[in-house]
C-alpha cells in the first residue's frame, strides 16, 4: 500500500525528530532543470510546523495579538527532488528561549530515503500590536516540552 500523502503525526523513524509530515512534490513546484525550486522547500517546512503545532493542539498562536514570526532562516540543498516525489519532512523544535524558538527541519525523499533539504528556522515570539518581542507562554513551553523532552531545554 502507499503511503498516505496526508500522513502527519509523531514518529521515531529518525532521532532526534519525532514529528513528520508528508508533502507531493507538484508540477507547479519544479523549475526549468525539472527539479524543486530552491524556495519551494519554504511552503514543505511550514506546513510540516504548522501540523507540528496542529498535532499538539496549538494553532491558536499563530494569529492574534500575540504571534511567532520567522526571524531568521538557514536552508542546505542535498538532492535534486523532482515531480511526484513524495517527500517526509521531519521538524522538532531544537531550542526554546526567552522569547524565540528554533526548529530542525528535513526533508526526505520517501522512495530512496535520501535527504533532500534542510533548515533551520528561528521564529520570534511577538506582541502584534507593538511589534516587539514578548515572552513565550509558560503553557506553549511546556507542551512543547513534554513532547521533545529535554532537547528543547535552553
Amino acid at each position: 500500500m502507499p503511503p498516505d500523502l496526508y500522513a502527519t503525526g509523531p514518529t521515531d523513524r529518525r532521532p532526534p525528530f519525532r514529528f513528520s509530515a508528508h508533502a507531493r512534490v507538484w508540477f507547479s513546484d519544479t523549475d526549468a532543470q525539472g527539479v524543486v525550486y530552491y524556495g519551494r522547500y519554504l511552503p514543505y517546512f511550514d506546513h510540516a510546523r504548522r501540523e507540528y503545532h496542529r498535532h499538539l493542539g496549538m494553532n491558536a498562536l499563530w494569529q492574534g495579538p500575540r504571534e511567532f514570526v520567522m526571524r531568521a532562516m538557514s536552508v542546505d540543498y542535498e538532492a535534486p527532488a523532482v515531480f511526484d516525489d513524495l517527500l517526509e519532512v521531519f521538524v522538532r523544535v531544537a531550542r526554546i528561549g526567552r522569547t524565540s524558538i528554533t526548529f530542525d527541519c528535513a526533508a526526505y525523499r520517501m522512495a530512496d530515503d535520501i535527504l533532500m533539504c534542510t533548515s533551520t528556522q528561528t521564529l520570534v515570539f511577538i506582541d502584534t500590536a507593538a511589534r516587539r518581542p514578548t515572552p513565550i507562554p509558560d503553557d506553549y513551553r511546556s507542551v512543547i516540552e513534554a513532547f521533545e523532552g529535554d532537547a528543547a531545554a535552553e
